[in-house]
């Protein structure tokens, strides 16, 4: 019995084509992300003005109503880590905690829902990463939507047979936990076993050859160069004003 995927299941990140920032250099979006990431170190007043820029970013972008789904995907995560510093420490770790993974959350978006695993490694390459490890990387990049569709053809195949039963109440929640880590585990080996057969493939055929040539070569525009100077200087304004 063939098991069929219900259309718009996929959690995956989705490639957002309409995206201004397809068309920026991934370098260029990459240098973005890493500043952006570097925001969880500020105090709670200039996170806060950041992100509050930052969603304008992404609103400009078009990437806003992804990044959106990026924090829903999040939510028990974010309740339970709430919860326990909430409980365990105080409440403002607990809000700066969830800010952070907010944050992330949104610069995830900005990268991986405007590039391909093909121009991250690109990218990498161009930035003096052995071509082993960017090809890697990208291929981690890639199995991401992997992982996520093996576990769902794992969910569905437990599913069919019975044994993913709705319940309810605090029995639901403990059964959901048990569940979802006996669904992982295989899939991640399964994903693994895959990629590492993709990665030894592609060595065999030559592809880590110091002589290689990558499919094009990535040039800035003018536009790069904006975006780089504006993400220059929403840093210095953050971490040295």
């Amino acid at each position: 019995m063939l098991l069929m995927k219900r259309p718009g299941r996929s959690q995956r990140t989705v490639l957002v084509e309409e995206s201004p920032l397809r068309l920026v250099d991934p370098r260029t979006k990459l240098a973005i992300a890493l500043c952006a990431s570097l925001a969880v170190m500020l105090p709670l007043e200039r996170m806060l003005a950041f992100m509050a820029f930052y969603a304008v970013v992404l609103l400009w972008a078009r990437l806003l109503p992804e990044a959106a789904r990026q924090v829903w995907r999040l939510k028990w995560v974010l309740t339970i880590l709430f919860i326990l510093d909430w409980l365990l420490v105080d409440l403002n770790l607990a809000i700066v905690v969830s800010l952070r993974l907010i944050l992330l959350a949104g610069v995830f978006t900005l990268f991986f829902a405007t590039t391909t695993a093909s121009e991250l490694g690109l990218a990498l390459e161009s930035l003096r990463v052995p071509y082993r490890y960017a090809f890697s990387l990208s291929l981690a990049f890639q199995s991401l939507g992997l992982l996520e569709d093996e576990w769902g053809t794992i969910r569905e195949a437990q599913r069919a047979r019975g044994v993913f039963s709705v319940e309810s109440g605090i029995r639901k929640l403990l059964k959901s936990v048990r569940d979802l880590i006996a669904f992982t585990v295989p899939a991640v080996v399964t994903t693994t076993k895959r990629a590492w057969s993709m990665t030894e493939a592609a060595y065999a055929r030559g592809f880590d050859s110091p002589h290689r040539k990558p499919y094009r070569q990535l040039s800035f525009c003018w536009y790069d160069w904006v975006l780089i100077a504006v993400t220059a200087a929403v840093a210095v304004l953050m971490f040295w004003s």
